[in-house]
């Protein structure tokens, strides 16, 4: 069964791949003093919504990587698990060594790696930023030297990217304080997402770990950080398992509702849900520039919290919210409807129900529903 799945969940990135629009281009570099070949993912829908703008992956060691990150991108993207994203692999195929160049006495990038670093802060994001639609949100990903290489963007004043996926990382040594001292300190929200395998080399565990053990000492309310360490994988096949981790990490806020969620936070709070839920798509909207519709899910599981909880009181904001996100459906109509039934005002609620009925249905709430309930009301209180 388990192969099965597997099986299908490769098929489906395959195919994801392909639907996708991928293209090849190269950049001329003045600071590389050469050109370089990029392999770029557009979201499935690029061409039709032209006012729709992207997060950015940058995917270093993009001549092995780029397939798995744009894969699992466009398939966590396509159920809405996280926004639709461009991907960008940098070819490094011969050069890595030379992209990767640090100092033996700072650990910081010098000759040909000082160049790269440049590259791709001063000539690749501006090119991809100036030539297609995005957002100011960007995730570096490496592997091995280059999970170390981009750190160094996290050490900049001005951090180039929101969020890093370093996945077994060839750490220069001084970067085992750097990286935890720039954390702390850091004032805009920043996901580091960290991984290793237990075949990995002796030495890239130890790094790995002892960086883990700082990271996980910060109180910093910015950092939103998570280690994973993997069994199986050799160190040439873990990417392929950190990378669906990583994005579940990053975009937890932006997907739906979860049972989890549901049960172990919203059904707890002590203010109100219907606030929560205003929360959480403006922290989408923060943090992706992103203006996301909330979901008919979500809606379901504040109305099932308040049920649960006979907290009938929010359904009236609830009611206004919806009304607000889906004013041609009988949603709103009918949160408002159950606020006014579950508060005393009997008639304003079955006149609310009957209102419903020139409104559009949606999900499981049915005109049908909304007579019935009014009905009911009606012979209830003989109206």
């Amino acid at each position: 069964m388990r192969r099965s799945i597997i099986y299908a969940l490769v098929l489906f990135i395959s195919f994801s791949t392909i639907s996708a629009q991928v293209k090849y281009e190269t950049i001329e570099s003045s600071r590389l003093g050469e050109s370089r070949q990029l392999k770029i993912q557009l979201p499935r829908g690029y061409n039709t919504n032209e006012d729709k703008a992207y997060p950015i992956f940058i995917v270093l060691d993009g001549d092995y990587l780029f397939e798995a990150v744009a894969g699992n991108v466009d398939y966590y993207s396509y159920w809405e698990d996280m926004p639709e994203a461009i991907v960008v692999g940098v070819n490094q195929l011969d050069k890595r060594y030379d992209d990767c160049m640090y100092s033996e006495q700072n650990s910081l990038p010098i000759e040909t790696g000082a160049a790269f670093f440049e590259f791709i802060g001063m000539e690749l994001i501006p090119y991809i930023d100036n030539k297609y639609r995005t957002v100011n949100f960007r995730v570096a990903i490496g592997h091995g030297e280059t999970a170390n290489f981009i750190n160094y963007y996290l050490l900049k004043p001005e951090p180039l990217f929101q969020a890093y996926v370093v996945v077994s990382p060839e750490l220069a040594p001084n970067l085992l304080d750097y990286v935890p001292e720039r954390l702390a300190k850091i004032q805009s929200k920043t996901f580091y997402y960290l991984a290793n395998t237990k075949n990995d080399s002796k030495s890239i565990r130890g790094m790995t770990e002892a960086l883990d053990t700082s990271i996980k000492g910060i109180e910093n309310k910015n950092v939103f950080y998570r280690f994973d360490s993997f069994e199986q994988p050799s160190h040439y096949s873990v990417p392929a398992h950190a990378i669906p981790r990583a994005l579940e990490s990053i975009f937890l806020v932006y997907q739906p509702i979860s049972k989890k969620e549901y049960l172990e936070t919203i059904l707890k709070l002590d203010e109100s849900p219907v606030a929560y839920l205003q929360e959480k798509y403006q922290t989408i909207y923060d943090l992706f520039a992103i203006d996301k519709q909330i979901l008919i899910n979500d809606f379901k599981a504040i109305a099932a919290a308040i049920e649960k909880n006979e907290d009938y009181n929010y359904y009236e904001e609830l009611g206004k919210m919806a009304r607000k996100h889906y004013p041609k459906t009988l949603l709103g109509n009918y949160y408002l409807a159950r606020f006014y039934e579950e508060t005393g005002e009997s008639k304003k609620a079955m006149r609310t129900y009957q209102s419903a009925f020139v409104l559009d249905e949606i999900a499981d709430l049915t005109k049908d529903l909304m007579i019935e309930k009014a009905d009911a009301i009606k012979a209830d209180f003989g109206y």
